[in-house]
């Protein structure tokens, strides 16, 4: 039996009706809203318990945010991942896709060896997809990216189906590696009772960029290279008009309207 060694990568996010802008600082605003595990890392999370459940292994979670971002490794060991750390602290404040990258390859050299790094195909608030792959080439291992199914692991490659355009690829790649999963991957589980009873009780280590050996002008908006330089709130700029038109009379006067209107706008 292969024994496997999985980190997973996981995201605390807004949920989708509570996000915020800083308009000043371009970056999300995090305090004092309601967070949640991101919903695409609950694959990487699913994945990574019934590849531990068929192979043995260990599954660690790790996460980069504010202290209460805690609360999202707790749901994963919950759900049945075996421990979890915490970056945390004000130098990682304001980090884009890049310095985030860095920071957790930095924590993953730091947790030891590992055979697999999972991760959701994506983060719902950023939604760039590129945290995945930056581990890699920070990590400098191979990486494979919308995998829909891990079909077999054997003593130094994994065997995967990848999603493209027109169908499906098979590949094998060389551990240690990272994928990123799709939803079709595998379908998550609920946390169970004795789960939480034990999440509860975890010891979650919160790690600064000197406990992980990463330079501190490379995290945070110091080791960030993208800038938002403007944000603007959608406008709606077109307004609707309903008729109701109840007898013949009104009938023809509101289709004479949209008929003028129809003219007004060249399409007749």
């Amino acid at each position: 039996m292969t024994f496997v060694k999985i980190i997973i990568p996981i995201k605390q996010v807004p949920e989708t009706s509570n996000v915020k802008m800083d308009p000043a600082s371009g970056t999300m605003i995090r305090e004092g809203i309601e967070n949640i595990v991101n919903p695409l890392d609950l694959y990487a999370i699913e994945t990574g318990i019934l590849l531990k459940e068929k192979y043995g292994g260990v599954t660690r979670v790790v996460s980069m945010g504010p202290r209460n971002a805690e609360e999202v490794i707790r749901e994963a060991i919950a759900m049945g991942c075996d421990d979890g750390v915490l970056l945390s602290g004000k130098a990682f404040a304001g980090s884009d896709t890049w310095a985030t990258s860095y920071a957790l390859s930095r924590a993953i050299r730091a947790l030891g060896d590992f055979d697999l790094i999972l991760c959701g195909e994506r983060a719902t608030d950023g939604d760039t997809g590129q945290v995945g792959p930056g581990i890699a080439a920070w990590l400098d291992i191979p990486v494979g990216t919308y995998i829909s199914e891990i079909m077999e692991v054997r003593s130094g490659t994994i065997r995967v189906k990848r999603l493209v355009e027109d169908g499906y690829e098979t590949l094998e790649i060389k551990m240690p590696c990272v994928i990123t999963v799709v939803k079709e991957i595998a379908y998550p589980r609920l946390p169970t009772l004795r789960g939480k009873q034990r999440a509860r009780k975890a010891d979650i280590p919160v790690l600064g960029p000197e406990q992980i050996g990463a330079d501190s002008t490379s995290v945070g908006l110091l080791g960030s290279p993208t800038r938002v330089m403007k944000i603007d709130t959608p406008k709606i700029t077109r307004s609707g008009e309903i008729r109701s038109p109840r007898d013949p009379e009104e009938i023809e006067l509101a289709v004479n309207g949209i008929i003028a209107y129809l003219e007004k706008i060249e399409v007749i």
